[in-house]
């Protein structure tokens, strides 16, 4: 009796390896190229990025080259934001303070959000999108001031990777950009 006790729970312990392997295989083959890592379209190091095409009689205008489908498109020559819904319609843009560090052109999943945190600057934020980080570690993301309604350029001789947004544009942002959109950086 022992010996069939032992043939079914190893039987049983096969099974479970099996599904438990199965299931590994399926959550990563949905999971996003590239969450949580670095761009997957950056350009060789030290070479220049192009910068996307612009439309010349509407500077607001969707750049093209930005990609496809849902996603949140970030210019940093521009600093400006495009938020892009599944049909390819920009739902919202603005503009954006960007932090002291800018992010490497390329695309990039949201990877954490936070609602309320203190910044690298010292100040109360809201709505934090994160979708990078730098080699040192410095988290990259958008993010709105709460207590300060100043426009002062960032401190220089601190590394923020915030891109700050007016509270207005950071709602928009936060109930856009959960995890695992997409976020396009292009010049």
């Amino acid at each position: 009796m022992s010996g069939t006790s032992s043939g079914i729970v190893a039987g049983l312990t096969a099974a479970a390896v099996g599904t438990v392997g199965l299931l590994a295989y399926q959550a990563s083959a949905t999971v996003p190229p590239g969450l949580g890592s670095r761009s997957t379209s950056s350009p060789a190091p030290g070479a220049p990025a192009a910068k996307a095409p612009r439309d010349q009689h509407h500077p607001t205008a969707l750049p093209n080259s930005s990609g496809t489908g849902e996603r949140v498109v970030y210019s940093v020559d521009d600093d400006r934001v495009w938020l892009v819904n599944e049909r390819e319609r920009v739902e919202r843009t603005f503009t954006v303070r960007p932090g002291t560090i800018d992010p490497p052109v390329g695309a990039y999943w949201v990877t954490s959000r936070s609602k309320a945190v203190t910044g690298t600057d010292g100040l109360p934020i809201e709505h934090v999108v994160r979708f990078t980080t730098t080699k040192d570690g410095s988290a990259i993301g958008f993010s709105a001031a709460t207590g300060t309604t100043t426009t002062e350029p960032p401190d220089p001789t601190v590394k923020t990777g915030g891109i700050r947004e007016t509270r207005p544009d950071g709602n928009a942002m936060w109930n856009f950009a959960t995890i695992g959109v997409k976020v396009m950086v292009i010049r």
